[in-house]
């Protein structure tokens, strides 16, 4: 049997604790005041049954993982604390499903798009600087793939977060979730350059689609009004776990985002946003796989052309063939 002791679970960035934190308190009071103010359709139980699919995904998985990695769980250790933290992504992910996706009355597949959003984080995974990484959004891929596979289900209607309120509390509802979503991704996740690509490309494809195939460029460009959008621009697309952290990759993930929703609009695809995400997201995934392959190919050319070096060197008289080439 084996003395080693099993690896430490890898820590996050206390930026990065600080960010799931605050996302995962803001989507907790928005979810408690839409329930009680703002006109949330689903049934009160369900963000519970969300939030305890997520979290029992999230637990199993981590410990599988743990397990055929040989490493402590990151569950463990720093007592409720260390465990709570762990969860922040599964209680915003659960949250965000429920919140933004309507199923009628069919439980089941809302349970199902929890575990795929979960789930996705562990199968669709790419090496980043050396680690392997989640890259596919998961609150936004368990919402597509639910539309894929049940074609009647929607996501939740636009009076959804207005419903209960009318005159300037319409205006302000949106007018929080800008400016908190603001301080967050300025401060923390910085992510303001990837929402300023976001939003400028979208502006741009709302025009040239009024110019190409006749769109009304003020409906298109009256979504950017939305709460949904709103949500969407501050706290789906700028999820600091699937993307890009360089400002100029940045701008260039959200300005694709924004450019394949474009796209699968002018070709009558629903819900595009979210299939957009999604596409972008494997797009960047696909990416960094091939230069991971590359690089593989590459040290493995260096490899093969250092021991072909070697080889080719003049054997001196008595000293025993091929010694370096067992060296390398």
């Amino acid at each position: 049997m084996s003395d080693k002791k099993p690896s430490a679970p890898p820590r996050h960035d206390p930026k990065v604790v600080i960010a799931l934190r605050n996302f995962a308190i803001s989507i907790s009071v928005f979810n408690i005041v839409g329930f009680t103010i703002l006109g949330f359709e689903q049934p009160w139980l369900w963000p519970f049954i969300a939030l305890a699919t997520g979290y029992a995904t999230e637990i199993g998985l981590e410990y599988i993982g743990a397990k055929a990695e040989k490493r402590a769980p990151r569950y463990q250790g720093n007592g409720f604390r260390g465990l709570m933290e762990f969860l922040y992504p599964a209680h915003i992910s659960s949250l965000a499903m429920n919140m933004l996706i309507y199923v009628n009355d069919r439980l089941w597949v809302l349970i199902f798009g929890v575990m795929v959003a979960v789930g996705a984080k562990w199968v669709l995974r790419t090496p980043i600087k050396g680690r392997m990484r989640h890259y596919m959004n998961p609150s936004n891929f368990g919402i597509a793939v639910i539309l894929l596979l049940f074609p009647w289900a929607s996501i939740a209607p636009p009076y959804h977060f207005t419903e209960h309120v009318d005159t300037w509390v319409d205006w302000l509802i949106p007018a929080i979730i800008i400016l908190g979503g603001t301080m967050l991704n300025g401060k923390l996740t910085n992510r303001m350059p990837l929402i300023a690509g976001w939003v400028g490309v979208f502006a741009l494809q709302s025009i040239v689609r009024g110019i190409l195939f006749g769109t009304s460029i003020p409906a298109a460009l009256g979504m950017m009004t939305g709460v949904a959008f709103v949500l969407f621009s501050n706290y789906m697309i700028t999820d600091p776990g699937t993307s890009p952290s360089k400002p100029a990759n940045q701008v260039l993930f959200g300005g694709g985002v924004a450019l394949m929703y474009g796209l699968l609009t002018a070709v009558h695809i629903s819900y595009a946003i979210f299939f957009a995400t999604a596409a972008v997201c494997a797009i960047r995934g696909g990416f960094h796989w091939s230069i991971h392959f590359m690089e593989k190919a590459r040290k493995q050319r260096e490899a093969q052309a250092a021991i072909q070096a070697i080889a080719d060197l003049p054997v001196e008289k008595g000293k025993p063939a091929g010694k370096e080439v067992a060296a390398v």
